[in-house]
């Protein structure tokens, strides 16, 4: 017996298709940074399967949240250093 939902990586890939139209409407360094806010999504694609309550694209706004989120932590933690302060 087949599957009856995609998988999550098929269900991000379906999402990230749907937004082609956007992003082609995007200046070119916007299409560059949101293909990076969706690459930074598909580092969560194990944790999103244990998600199945939310949407596909619920759960690629969070991903892509958390990858943001670290970015600013650790230019947070870089700029502490720069400072001298802990």
């Amino acid at each position: 017996m087949g599957r009856t939902l995609p998988s999550i990586t098929q269900a991000f890939l379906e999402e990230q298709q749907s937004l082609a139209r956007f992003r082609r409407a995007l200046r070119r360094e916007d299409q560059q940074a949101l293909d990076d806010l969706l690459a930074g999504s598909h580092h969560h694609l194990a944790a999103a399967a244990y998600a199945s309550h939310l949407l596909p694209f619920e759960i690629m706004l969070l991903a892509m949240l958390v990858e943001e989120h670290k970015e600013v932590l650790q230019l947070r933690r870089r700029l502490d250093e720069l400072t001298g302060e802990l």
